[in-house]
């Protein structure tokens, strides 16, 4: 269980709910859910960001500034996703730093970068997250196919087939 906020991050918290057009008294600062549905409002509203990023620095609770951190991670530039995982405590770094690798992944198959040999000799080292998202990012055919026969979840592989069909 984590700890209750510390008075400094009341105080980033309370601009934050401000910033974003919520006014919420401390006791709900103290509720780590509410804490979340703060963060996720200031996700979506970048003049937020630099007091997302401090209360995120500053949040107790490590495994929930983590989500915070992997869900910010796709909404920042590649440039500023290392200074938000240093922002979390070490213990809880392992999950946005992989986060981040796949983020790099799917901009490169964005950009059609990697070719359907290196998804098929990468993919299976990627998550499912990744695997099912290539599917949405990719134009390529041949990755397409690839993913639709050693993705591993029978969902991503029927999406990587309805994705043949539709293109």
């Amino acid at each position: 269980m984590a700890a209750d906020p510390s008075p400094a991050i009341g105080e980033v918290l309370r601009q934050l709910a401000q910033a974003v057009g919520r006014y919420e008294d401390d006791a709900s600062f103290a509720d780590g859910h509410d804490r979340w549905s703060l963060y996720r409002v200031a996700m979506d509203s970048p003049a937020a960001l630099p007091l997302l990023f401090e209360a995120v620095s500053l949040e107790p609770d490590g495994p929930l500034a983590s989500g915070v951190v992997g869900d910010v991670l796709e909404r920042v530039p590649r440039d500023e996703r290392e200074r938000w995982i240093r922002a979390l405590p070490p213990v809880v770094r392992d999950f946005s730093a992989r986060r981040t690798r796949d983020l790099e992944v799917l901009e490169s198959l964005k950009q059609g970068a990697v070719s359907a040999e290196a998804v098929d000799d990468l993919i299976d080292g990627w998550s499912d997250w990744l695997q099912l998202r290539a599917v949405r990012v990719t134009t390529d055919q041949d990755v397409l196919r690839v993913v639709s026969h050693k993705g591993r979840t029978k969902r991503t592989r029927r999406a990587a087939m309805d994705a043949l069909r539709q293109r």
